[in-house]
């Protein structure tokens, strides 16, 4: 039997894994399945991630993961965007080539001023509302992704753009070794909105004003490895080692510029 990995495992796709790492999405499985068959995944992931972005501490959470696909459309993640839960329909389904839109959101705010005492007087990132166009081309041993990824809910979040090579090696029937570079770009709304500083925040905080322009956020390398146990359960671990660039890295707020996240899961697909 032909191994081919539950695309649920996106819940730690190196896509964007700094900024979140809850992708519930089952892509190409899901959009390569029957047009009148559901296909759903469940499961439990555990990660650790960075506090905030630019954050020198980490934190460790458990998350759920759920997703569901019929035919074209799909309810979980938005697959190589970086957003967590939210709704979406594939434009393009072929073998090889795949173009989708998706609505989304953050389940939590992605930074409190209560995380640290390095953002005292700062203020809080509330969540918002996200919109995604992403694609991707994938062969036998590698797929090539990419997603624009938008603030739709007006909160200051401006647009990301992220690219992923991923290389894919079968040790056995059961086991995927997985790995490759990223590197996401951000506009000036969103580098300011997360590591600018304002007057009236450098008032408020002590930290030095500064103003973030756009251009070339992280790069990042993930590695994962996949093993299917049953056809319908799956383990696996994931890894990505981000690091922070350009303005995000000379921020005043980034205390640490490697932005690393590692997780778990297991899933059950029907």
């Amino acid at each position: 039997m032909k191994f081919r990995p539950d695309r649920s495992v996106r819940l730690f796709s190196s896509s964007a894994l700094i900024c979140c790492l809850a992708s519930l999405a089952a892509p190409h499985a899901m959009a390569q399945a029957a047009p009148d068959a559901w296909k759903v995944t469940l499961g439990l992931g555990a990660i650790n991630e960075p506090l905030y972005p630019g954050s020198g501490e980490t934190k460790n959470r458990a998350l759920p993961v759920i997703s569901a696909g019929y035919g074209r459309y799909f309810i979980g993640g938005v697959p190589g965007a970086g957003v967590p839960a939210g709704v979406g329909a594939y434009l393009v389904q072929q073998e090889h080539w795949h173009l989708g839109i998706g609505l989304g959101g953050n389940f939590e705010s992605p930074r409190k001023e209560s995380d640290s005492p390095r953002l005292r007087g700062l203020g809080d990132i509330d969540r918002t509302a996200l919109g995604a166009v992403f694609g991707s081309y994938s062969d036998r041993w590698f797929e090539l992704r990419a997603g624009v990824l938008t603030d739709i809910g007006g909160k200051h979040e401006g647009t990301r753009i992220s690219a992923d090579v991923e290389f894919k090696y079968a040790l056995t029937d059961q086991l995927l070794i997985t790995g490759g570079p990223g590197i996401t770009w951000a506009d000036r709304q969103y580098t300011q909105t997360f590591f600018g500083v304002d007057a009236a925040q450098s008032a408020a905080s002590g930290l030095a004003a500064y103003d973030a322009k756009s251009g070339i956020n992280s790069i990042r390398l993930g590695l994962g490895a996949n093993y299917r146990l049953t056809p319908s359960w799956g383990i696996g671990a994931r890894a990505t080692f981000g690091s922070l660039r350009g303005d995000a890295a000379d921020s005043p707020i980034t205390e640490k510029k490697s932005q690393n996240t590692f997780g778990v899961f297991a899933t059950y697909r029907f």
